[in-house]
């Protein structure tokens, strides 16, 4: 019988490529995606492609309760088992002090921290029956402090904290692990100029930045350990050295 993950934000960037290493291995994909439906599609589809039925996609806005129990729902019927549940989906902009709403709190903490951790528990009891594993997807900056970003920061730092302390609570049979990327892709609608670049690049002692294959295949090196947990891995080219 297959292996089944469920993959938060799976339809692009990150999510999908770690889909598709997860696929490689002949592993059964959950696609969640929130508003990235022909993306979503146009993965499964690939995925089916290859070995039929082994993708399928389930839409959930993470900031809406009744959305995240539904998305653990379908996820829970979708291949009758559960071994692996990877929180990527992240929202990610600034919250400069004098603007700060309800709102951006709202956004910021839902899909960064509650989301996953609703998730978390819905799935749980699946995941035990496999032995399963839980991988959240943090960032190198909440240990450094992020000037502007003080909600996604606080969301951030509250899942690596999620991380050890699920470790302990969900052990011996959940294993719970956090990966922390590094400089890989530039946010959503920007791009770095060739001075920013190199400005990023300066501070790496690998000398480059990142692309989403180091993030993916460090994933599913996680959830293939079993002696690893409660652990936060820095994929960032030694960047959090400095």
């Amino acid at each position: 019988m297959h292996k089944v993950v469920l993959i938060t934000g799976a339809a692009q960037r990150i999510g999908k490529e770690t889909a598709k290493v997860f696929a490689e291995d002949n592993w059964n994909v959950i696609i969640h995606f929130n508003s990235s439906f022909e993306a979503a599609s146009e993965l499964a589809a690939e995925l089916n492609a290859k070995r039929e039925g082994s993708a399928c996609i389930v839409q959930a806005d993470l900031d809406l309760d009744a959305d995240v129990e539904r998305l653990i729902i379908e996820s829970q019927k979708a291949f009758g088992r559960m071994d692996a549940l990877i929180n990527n989906a992240s929202s990610f902009y600034s919250t400069p002090l004098p603007e700060i709403s309800n709102k951006d709190w709202d956004k910021l903490i839902g899909s960064n921290l509650k989301g996953p951790l609703f998730i978390t528990k819905g799935l749980a009891p699946m995941l035990e029956e496999t032995k399963g594993s839980v991988i959240n997807i943090t960032d190198i900056n909440i240990d450094k402090g992020l000037p502007g970003y003080s909600i996604y920061s606080a969301a951030k730092g509250g899942l690596k904290s999620i991380t050890k302390g699920l470790a302990k609570e969900l052990a011996p049979n959940i294993r719970v692990n956090a990966v922390a990327p590094g400089a890989i892709l530039e946010p959503p609608g920007k791009s770095w100029s060739e001075e920013e670049l190199a400005k990023i690049v300066s501070k790496i002692p690998l000398n480059r930045i990142g692309d989403e294959s180091d993030i993916a295949n460090t994933v599913k090196f996680i959830v293939d350990s079993r002696y690893i947990t409660g652990q936060t891995i820095n994929v960032d080219g030694g960047r959090s050295l400095a």
